[in-house]
């Protein structure tokens, strides 16, 4: 697959022409969000939460009703905040809109187009809007849209609408794009095209504000990441910093939901824990050894249990979610 380049481009100085600006020689922040507080009647969605994005690829991930899709669109400037600080590329989204919006991309998750346009002329719309656009028939080409130009919207998969949604964000040659969950609904072949787009992208100096419900994604492009529950910011750091401890001393098996945990742990040595992650799903942390492994593999025969599997792992940035917050990131 060819590599789709996106220089990001100053405006003309001077009558000169266009000059190419590397979104990573940024030293600033791309994202600064301080005690943002957002509220919707009665209900707060966000409270005080404090945000740094730098240059490069942040994941934002947190259970539904956490707050995460309300700082996002307040961030694109859709929301105005009832209180604190929002500043994107050093402009406030609000107040600076005019001067932001040229510079920032925003894919949509309900795409934000007309259900009867055709998926080509709608994206060669948005390029008209911009100095610099990229070439819309190699994004088409890039992004497997060539066999659906001429396909209504409304008649689009729901993939093909994804990929619409993600070209029409880009086609700008943004500095900063915010996508909401780029590869949802996407076959495992559209999503790992979509994250090879993700990382030309940075290679190109573009930084991305990504939402995803799916921790690999995460885990694969994100160089930092942001946990979001109760509309603060809970956690964040690289997925090797979240992830720190507990790499090799942790062993999963998975068996029937709902066996006794406790009855587990009073068989384990006192250093270890034990927990039903999802249901289904089980982590012992603590020394593993062949020891270890044999404890478990006796107390799941003598408990009836036939295991799918038993296996030593890394700590995931799943376990951290689960951790944090109580909940599956798709719940």
């Amino acid at each position: 697959m060819n590599r789709l380049r996106v220089e990001i481009l100053h405006p003309p100085v001077c009558g000169a022409g266009p000059e190419p600006r590397l979104g990573a020689m940024r030293s600033e922040p791309v994202l600064q969000v301080q005690a943002l507080v957002k509220r919707y009647g009665t209900k707060t969605a966000v409270n005080g939460l404090d945000l740094v994005a730098q240059a490069g690829v942040t994941a934002v991930l947190g259970p539904n009703g956490a707050g995460k899709t309300t700082t996002v669109e307040t961030c694109e400037g859709y929301r105005r905040p009832d209180s604190g600080t929002v500043r994107v590329l050093g402009l406030d989204p609000v107040r600076q809109a005019r001067e932001l919006h040229p510079r920032i991309g925003v894919m949509l998750q309900s795409g934000g187009v007309y259900s009867g346009a055709r998926a080509d002329e709608m994206l060669r719309h948005v390029a008209k809007l911009h100095a610099h656009p990229l070439d819309v028939d190699a994004l088409i080409e890039r992004l497997g849209l060539g066999g659906c130009g001429r396909t209504s919207y409304r008649r689009l998969s729901g993939g093909q609408q994804q990929r619409l949604a993600l070209a029409m964000a880009i086609v700008g040659r943004p500095e900063l794009v915010f996508l909401d969950e780029p590869t949802a609904g996407l076959d495992p072949q559209a999503r790992h095209a979509t994250w090879d787009l993700v990382r030309d992208l940075r290679a190109d100096g573009v930084s991305v504000v990504l939402t995803t419900h799916y921790m690999e994604e995460a885990e694969q492009l994100a160089d930092d990441v942001a946990i979001i529950d109760a509309g603060r910011v809970i956690a964040q750091g690289s997925p090797e910093e979240l992830c720190r401890g507990g790499a090799e001393n942790t062993l999963r098996f998975v068996g029937r939901p709902g066996l006794d945990v406790g009855s587990l742990l009073k068989a384990l040595p006192a250093d270890c824990s034990a927990a039903e992650l999802t249901p289904g799903s089980y982590r012992v942390v603590g020394k593993v050894d062949p020891q270890l492994l044999a404890t478990v593999a006796s107390w799941c025969a003598q408990h009836g249990v036939m295991p799918d599997r038993i296996s030593v792992e890394r700590h995931t940035l799943e376990d951290v979610f689960l951790e944090l917050t109580g909940k599956e990131l798709r719940s």
